[in-house]
């Protein structure tokens, strides 16, 4: 029997960051490893409280409901979101040497806290986006998710990459939200409402100015084009993830594309109502899905930095989910997504732990990987596997269903792109393999691995063939 309405997951969300961020003001001798674990747990409270949800009844959205809805697209992506920063929080805590050096030159906690709590902020920011049917909270929750991650990504300043970064960050997210208020303002010009199920309405109507719709959505579309890498509004991306800390990219490859994604759906499901701007806009999604295909694949080809060749990995992936929207496939698109956050943090978290080790996250660094630590190198081996779509494998099924809705929509030049990009892929994970298991490293001293990590980590894989192997369970959730 539900017992809880969906708006209190990110209430509770939001009052477990503030509580964290209060007590490490008062914590200056506390092991401040300890806010991290405060907060997986309460995280991982809400997530279970997620599965007893009172939605909203059927009827015309008022007050609150008209900016929010907890429909299955929005409850599904909550525990994605919620999932996603339980596993950088983990993640977090290996990162955690790395980062007091780079941040304070010296082995002290300070600084830790706050690092361990804006996870949580934007992890409500982005439980709030995923449920915004409003341009208004729309607007409000992307900054909320993008204000903490100017911080995030810019944590350590004793690092030269990681300033650059956060400043590069900072100039093209102002730019993308400069993008998007003016679209939402041509939108609300037109139609005289912010609200997406409103202008449904009054596009159904008919009587709009199309021209200058479409200009308003079109600028909509740049501003989530930088949000979820998607080629030619990439240009953020290899720097940003090579400079900023491990888990904070982590978190962007994921949360912060899904979020991005979940948004551009809605948007787009709400201009149906106008045939002739939504096939432009159909169009425009494939356009952008073959240049996004075609640039982060050729680009990963040469890359021998594992994060930059991650970073081209994830623009790459977001060329695959734009052929799902384009096909106008949502459960397609969010079965990889849920797949996606699988198979990149488990590589994420075994790349902390081996730079860390290695004192470089070059490629070259994972040489002899497999005698220094088994579990590491099958741990990066199957998301490297994943991430290619090897049968057998989430990332597989993800491929595959993307793929049969393009084919049901007749879009096969997509289909054929996106084949070649398989195969593209194959190339640059497989030297990720190689490196691992083929060539020598300069040492052969064992990997320490932590236990809440490594169970982490056996979850993460067991998902991965799980999903590969029987994906109905996602597949009913998101119906």
């Amino acid at each position: 029997m539900p017992l809880i309405q969906p708006v209190f997951l990110e209430a509770a969300v939001l009052l477990l960051g503030l509580m964290l961020l209060l007590l490490e003001a008062f914590a200056n001798e506390r092991d401040k490893k300890v806010f991290a674990w405060c907060g997986i747990a309460g995280l991982t409270l809400v997530l279970v409280c997620s599965f007893f949800i009172q939605t909203p009844s059927a009827g015309t959205p008022t007050g609150l409901w008209r900016f929010y809805q907890a429909d299955t697209l929005a409850m599904f992506f909550k525990r994605f979101a919620l999932l996603t920063t339980i596993f950088v929080l983990v993640m977090s805590i290996d990162y955690s040497r790395t980062l007091t050096k780079l941040t304070h030159g010296a082995e002290n906690q300070a600084g830790l806290g706050e690092f361990y709590t804006l996870p949580v902020l934007a992890c409500a920011g982005l439980m709030w986006m995923v449920s915004a049917v409003d341009f208004i909270m729309i607007f409000v929750s992307l900054e909320l998710v993008t204000i903490s991650f100017y911080v995030l990504v810019a944590y350590m300043r004793r690092s030269a990459f990681s300033l650059e970064a956060g400043v590069k960050y900072l100039i093209l997210g102002a730019l993308s939200t400069g993008f998007l208020v003016y679209g939402i303002t041509w939108i609300y010009g037109v139609t005289g409402q912010t609200n997406l199920a409103a202008i449904s309405k009054v596009l159904a109507a008919g009587g709009v100015h199309e021209t200058a719709l479409l200009f308003g959505l079109l600028l909509v579309i740049v501003a989530l084009g930088f949000k979820i890498a998607a080629v030619p509004f990439h240009i953020w991306v290899p720097d940003v993830y090579q400079g900023a800390p491990t888990p904070v990219t982590a978190f962007l490859s994921v949360g912060s594309k899904a979020a991005g994604f979940v948004v551009l759906m809605r948007v787009l499901d709400a201009f149906t109502a106008a045939p002739a701007v939504h096939a432009k806009a159909i169009q425009l999604m494939g356009g952008l899905a073959v240049l996004t295909l075609i640039f982060g694949n050729l680009a990963a080809l040469p890359q021998t930095n594992l994060k930059r060749l991650l970073a081209y990995s994830s623009i790459a992936q977001a060329g695959y989910l734009l052929v799902g929207v384009s096909s106008v496939a949502g459960v397609a698109v969010s079965f990889y997504l849920g797949g996606y956050l699988l198979m990149t943090l488990l590589g994420f978290m075994v790349l902390i732990l081996v730079a860390d080790a290695a004192g470089g996250d070059d490629i070259a660094h994972f040489k002899g990987l497999a005698k220094r630590s088994p579990v590491l190198a099958f741990g990066m081996l199957i998301s490297m596997l994943s991430l290619a779509g090897l049968p057998f494998t989430v990332g597989f099924f993800g491929k595959f269903f993307i793929f049969a809705a393009a084919v049901g929509t007749r879009q096969y030049g997509l289909v054929a792109v996106g084949a070649v990009a398989v195969v593209c892929g194959f190339y640059y994970y497989l030297k990720v393999v190689r490196a691992m298991f083929w060539q020598e490293g300069d040492s052969v001293e064992p990997i320490p691995v932590a236990p809440l990590t490594k169970w982490s980590m056996v979850l993460m894989i067991a998902l991965i063939f799980l999903l590969g192997v029987y994906p109905e369970p996602v597949i009913a959730m998101l119906r």
